[in-house]
Formats: structure tokens, C-alpha cells, sequence
């Protein structure tokens, strides 16, 4: 009795261990071609997964592009601007100098002497570019432009005098003869500047999508070179501002003299929003030099990718 009794106990318990066995969660598995998609060779990560892992950092690299274009088409236009008597060209200027009615309406016979003064050949205004000159006449516009001229600056002493009739002479304010060599200076550091960060931002344009992406190290080099393009687009937007600023006091500093002078509003625009898309640009490629893994992190093995899409540092 005893025995059956222990037969019976040891079959129920045989048949549990079955009926666990049978409903027992078992793991998923999957197949060998899912693997091999998933890991690539040798277990590495595959094209997929290396374009999905560098996804944020190709956004930050083509954002950077972006902002070179924007700021190449804005150094563009300040380059041509007041080149020629042209639709938006001719509102492109750093200051206008508007000799118009240069002698006061206190002065008496003050409009005659503005007449005469114009027919022995002072022009009523002239506006200055990064190239050369214009000048015209308040009733007919730009009636004349200079040749572009590599380092130009404006001399308005010489100009002026130069378009005078023979023996014929005006006075110049004090002030602008002051400034003139400091005027030659800077404008010729401002064109040198204005021309190099334009040839850096359109190479920039083209490197800034493709090397940040395959490694980190390539944005060291470029970081360097986006630092310089925003400091030269930097201090000749600032040597621009304070030139047409300085110009413009010295130029109605005189009192007797009835000179006016304006600061070209669209140059302005021009020169700070291809300063302010440079520097958007080179602070991308600062902090791509740390952040967001690249091509060779991952396939270095430095850079791992978790199941969940994940990128962490390895060990």
C-alpha cells in the first residue's frame, strides 16, 4: 500500500515538472540574417544604424553649412555693392556725403552760390562702397561710378578737388582732413578682411556637411578656421560701423559748412547678418569638437549603440 502510495506521488510530480516545462516562457529568438542586419560584419554596427545613430550630428553640420550660404550671399552683396548704377547695387553703401546745399540758408544768396558751386562741377552727393565711389546729382540720381579699385578708400579732398574747375577751390572741414590717414587704414584692413572671410565661408559651405560627420577630429581644423572667418567678418563689420559713424561726425562737425552726411541702412543689415550667421556657424563646429557621436566613434568601437537606439561611451 505504502509502495503504490509512493509510485503515485512520484508520477503527479513527474507530470508537473512537464506542465511547467510546456508553459514556461521561453525567449524570443530571432534569425540569423536579423542579426547580421542589426550588428553588420564581425559584429560592428551596421550603415544603418551608423546613419540613424549620426542623424543629430548631420543636422548640426548642414545647419552650419546653411548659415556659411547666408552669410557668402550677404558678403557677396556687400563686395558689389555701389559698383554700379544698378536696382538694389545703388543703396548699397557705407556713408553718403551730401553737398547739395553746402553753404547755409543764413548765408545770403546762398541758393546762387549752391548753383555755382555746382557749375564748376561739385556734385550734390557722394556715396561710398567697398570698390569705389559714386556720385549724382539729387535731380538725376548717380550720374557717375568709379572703376573698382583693389583696397579702395574714399579721399573726399582729392576727389572733390579733382572734379573742380581749374583754379577753383572749396574748403574742407578740418575734421575730415584729420581723419584721412586713419580713414585709408582701415578701409583698406576692411577690404582685405571682408574679401578673405568671403573666400572661407564659400569653402566652408561645401566641408562643413561631409568631414564633421565622419570624425570628430576633423571639427578641430575647421573650428579654427570658422574662428577666423568670424573674426574677420567680425572686425570689418565693426571697422565698417564706426568708419561711416566717424565719417559722419567729421563731416558735420563744420558749422559754417552746410555737409550732411548719411550711414547706409541696407550695408548694415548686410554686414551684421553675415556676422551674425558666421558666428551661429562657428559655434556649431565648437561644440561638435565634444558633442554628438560621429562615423568613426561608432565604428571605433568608442561609441556604442544600446537596442533602444541609445548611444553610449564604451566602458
Amino acid at each position: 500500500m505504502a509502495l503504490k502510495s509512493l509510485l503515485n506521488l512520484r508520477k503527479r510530480n513527474s507530470s508537473d515538472d512537464q506542465t511547467k516545462e510546456r508553459y514556461s516562457p521561453q525567449p524570443p529568438t530571432r534569425d540569423a540574417s536579423y542579426e547580421r542586419t542589426l550588428q553588420g560584419e564581425e559584429g560592428s554596427p551596421s550603415d544603418e544604424q551608423i546613419k540613424r545613430a549620426t542623424r543629430l550630428r548631420r543636422f548640426f553640420a548642414y545647419s552650419a553649412s546653411f548659415g556659411y550660404l547666408v552669410s557668402w550671399v550677404f558678403l557677396i552683396l556687400i563686395l558689389i555693392g555701389n559698383t554700379s548704377d544698378k536696382a538694389v547695387l545703388r543703396n548699397v553703401y557705407f556713408y553718403k556725403l551730401n553737398l547739395a546745399d553746402i553753404i547755409p540758408e543764413s548765408v545770403p544768396n546762398a541758393q546762387l552760390i549752391n548753383s555755382i558751386a555746382q557749375s564748376i562741377g561739385l556734385h550734390d552727393f557722394y556715396q561710398v562702397g567697398l570698390w569705389n565711389f559714386c556720385e549724382g546729382y539729387l535731380s538725376e540720381g548717380i550720374t557717375y561710378c568709379s572703376e573698382p579699385e583693389t583696397l579702395y578708400w574714399f579721399n573726399p579732398v582729392e576727389v572733390i578737388m579733382s572734379e573742380l574747375l581749374s583754379g577753383a577751390t572749396v574748403a574742407i572741414p578740418t575734421a575730415i582732413i584729420t581723419i584721412l590717414s586713419v580713414l585709408r587704414i582701415t578701409s583698406q584692413i576692411m577690404f582685405g578682411f571682408f574679401l578673405t572671410a568671403c573666400v572661407l565661408n564659400f569653402v566652408l559651405i561645401f566641408v562643413s556637411p561631409i568631414l564633421p560627420v565622419k570624425s570628430r577630429w576633423w571639427s578641430l581644423p575647421l573650428s579654427i578656421f570658422s574662428f577666423a572667418s568670424m573674426i574677420l567678418v567680425l572686425a570689418a563689420s565693426i571697422i565698417g560701423t564706426v568708419i561711416s559713424y566717424a565719417f559722419k561726425y567729421a563731416a558735420e562737425a563744420q558749422s559754417d559748412l552746410n555737409i550732411h552726411a548719411d550711414v547706409g541702412t541696407q550695408m548694415f543689415i548686410f554686414m551684421w547678418i553675415a556676422t551674425g550667421f558666421t558666428m551661429w556657424s562657428f559655434a556649431v563646429h565648437s561644440g561638435m569638437g565634444c558633442c554628438c557621436a560621429s562615423q568613426r566613434d561608432l565604428k571605433s568601437g568608442r561609441r556604442l549603440i544600446k537596442p533602444d537606439g541609445r548611444i553610449i561611451h564604451a566602458g
